[in-house]
């Protein structure tokens, strides 16, 4: 099942020409990806970090920017599960603007501990996982 969000571009985003920095993108990611966690698995990072000391590092992002998004456009980012592994899971992410894709990436995500060794996900966790894999999220 995919995930979305609208995320209207500010001018925080923006160079001086005030089209998107290309770094901001990467803060759109992690963004969807927290959010991910906390609306969609009912998991959010401050259980994971705070209370349960352990972390789900980024270990590989690649991207494609494929066209400009600029000043006071909405985008429509989504992901989806794509994967999931004993300690990792892969997702995809789309952020498209008035029909045109503007960015594509893909992104691994490992459950580590607070030593930074990779563990399994907890149970509950992997069957949300799965659960999002199983409604459609596989390419």
């Amino acid at each position: 099942m995919i995930y979305s969000r609208d995320i209207r571009i500010e001018f925080n985003h923006c160079d001086p020409a005030g089209i998107v920095f290309f770094p901001r993108y990467f803060e759109m990611i992690n963004s969807m990806t927290e959010n991910f966690f906390r609306d969609r698995l009912h998991y959010p990072f401050e259980r994971i970090v705070m209370e349960e000391r352990q972390s789900v590092p980024t270990v590989h992002l690649e991207i494609d920017f494929r066209a400009p998004s600029r000043l006071g456009e909405v985008i429509r980012f989504s992901l989806r599960v794509e994967r999931i592994g004993r300690s990792s899971f892969d997702l995809c992410h789309r952020a498209e603007g008035e029909g045109v894709t503007r960015v594509e990436a893909h992104q691994r995500l490992v459950w580590i501990d607070r030593a930074g060794k990779a563990m399994p996900w907890p149970e509950g966790l992997r069957h949300r996982l799965e659960g999002e894999l199983s409604k459609g999220g596989a390419a």
